[in-house]
């Protein structure tokens, strides 16, 4: 049974004041509910959907979007998913019901560059209501911004139209999605050229508002439970005296500090950024830095890679934006040994020293973490083998292999990796199997590819960076004489959502 005729067995609930929901509607709405997080896709494709599960998204739906909580598809939450908002997923902190970190920058005076600007707003007042944005945050927190004409900046601005071969994000056209944006270190924002943008007025869409909102994204906030916050995803109209909620407010400063009398007359010259809280990130990674702490095929049938305190995905049209381990598994710590997912439990263990972590989707099972006792702590990798539904796990030159639902044996463990993976290394990095049936090990920079029978293919190792993580060298933007095309860099195409950019099998 696929989930469009689940649907219909939902039919006779989902019915407001005698009138039922169309399948197109239907499809709609878990269209949206995937685009946007609170719908989870399963590894084994969307046939596998079950009510429930719908009908938990739309609850979480309609909490967030201060309706009445129901679990149906009401006449108030269709008109609510239809509403113009953010690009980006809403990834709630659903535990403190406040602001979400998603990153900063290791820096507190940035560059920025306007690449160009919308058609149907003067230049002049377009340029006004983008640096009107930036002084929202730097009013509250100890932040500078410097605009640069030509050149490298951090935060670059530019405005497109449904499909630029310069970002790998389509708009929809007039409504619905108006913006998106990269989190730090990344600093590409982009906004829809096709909408009304103004200011000053009710009409239209109002370009300070969303710019400010697009900007706190560049600059690690994701979006926020308060539907009055700047941080919440849906756009609710212009404000002639517009100010940062609390909400909004309290997270810029637990990224970068409370501004300070001493620092708001400073000069912008390069200072060391402000010190880190005890709870602060390492350094953000280079996805095509190549080396890796770990990579899976996991929850929502996506290829998540990891790096020290921080996890992308690989998508089928390029990468994702750099998120907080722990912003997607709670209490999970970064810098991990290894992560397997197994499709057989739908459990995906981490490791760590001598700790092993336990999470149905993003939840952790109850009891964990627990100690490793019959298996070598510091594991290099781990994988899922389809074949025997059996786990893998590599420390060396040795590998256990592991039954999650059956007693294992491990006397006779660990045995030696090149016995029955020919032709990889020790030490792995990291290592899986992936959507083509194929087994995957990665060291340093270079990755091998096994057959079937777990040999190396001819031809390998091959390089991550160029392969998997779709690296480019960086070249610098330049203003377009006409179009409103942008120059190609690195943070435009690398770390998106999904777009024009095509992932092929890696080679």
């Amino acid at each position: 049974m696929n989930w469009q005729q689940l649907w219909l067995g939902l039919l006779l609930p989902l019915t407001v004041s005698g009138w039922a929901v169309g399948p197109a509607e239907n499809d709609a709405a878990v269209s949206y509910l995937l685009q946007y997080g609170y719908l989870q896709k399963p590894l084994e494709g969307p046939d596998d959907f079950n009510p429930e599960d719908i009908t938990e998204a739309i609850r979480v739906f309609q909490e967030a979007s201060g309706l009445p909580v129901s679990g149906q598809l009401d006449e108030a939450t269709k008109v609510h998913m239809k509403l113009p908002r953010c690009g980006l997923e809403d990834p709630f902190n659903q535990k403190t019901l406040k602001y979400l970190l998603l990153g900063r920058w290791r820096k507190t005076h940035l560059t920025f560059r306007i690449l160009n600007l919308p058609s149907n707003l003067s230049p002049h007042v377009a340029r006004g209501a983008l640096l009107q944005a930036f002084r929202y945050w730097s009013d509250v927190a100890p932040l500078t911004f410097r605009e640069v004409k030509a050149g490298w900046a951090d935060i670059r601005l530019s405005f497109h139209g449904r499909q630029s071969k310069y970002c790998s994000r389509n708009f929809d056209g007039p409504g619905r999605v108006l913006a998106h944006a990269d989190i730090p270190e990344l600093g590409s924002v982009h906004f829809d050229e096709d909408e009304l943008w103004t200011e000053g007025t009710y009409r239209g869409v109002n370009l300070r508002i969303i710019a400010a909102h697009e900007l706190g994204h560049a600059l690690g906030l994701g979006h926020s439970w308060y539907a009055k916050a700047l941080m919440a995803p849906v756009y609710t109209g212009y404000q002639p005296s517009f100010k940062l909620h609390p909400d909004d407010i309290a997270g810029i400063q637990a990224l970068y500090g409370k501004k300070t009398p001493e620092r708001e007359d400073e000069e912008e010259t390069e200072v060391p950024s402000v010190a880190p809280v005890p709870t602060e990130p390492s350094p953000m990674p280079d996805p095509c830095s190549g080396d890796l702490d770990a990579m899976l095929l996991g929850p929502q049938g996506k290829t998540y890679a990891f790096k020290g305190d921080y996890v992308w995905t690989v998508t089928d049209s390029g990468l994702g934006p750099l998120f907080r381990v722990s912003a997607l598994w709670e209490g999970l710590p970064g810098n991990l040994d290894a992560a397997v997912y197994s499709p057989r439990t739908q459990w995906t263990h981490f490791f760590k020293g001598n700790k092993v972590w336990c999470y149905i989707n993003f939840k952790l099972l109850p009891g964990f973490p627990k100690k490793l006792n019959r298996v070598e702590p510091n594991l290099d990798a781990a994988l899922y083998w389809p074949l025997n539904k059996k786990v893998f796990l590599f420390k060396g030159s040795g590998y256990w292999q592991w039954d999650e639902l059956a007693p294992t044996d491990f006397s006779n463990y660990p045995k030696p990796i090149k016995k029955l993976f020919t032709g990889v290394p020790d030490q792995p990095s990291a290592a899986m199997s992936w959507r083509d049936g194929r087994v995957y090990f990665f060291k340093g920079k270079h990755y091998w590819r096994l057959n079937r029978q777990l040999r190396a293919e001819k031809g390998f190792p091959r390089d991550i960076a160029q392969n998997w993580m779709h690296c480019r060298p960086r070249t610098t933007d330049s203003t377009p004489a006409s179009g409103g095309a942008i120059a190609s860099t690195m943070g435009d195409t690398l770390f998106s959502l999904p777009g024009n950019i095509t992932f092929r099998e890696p080679k």
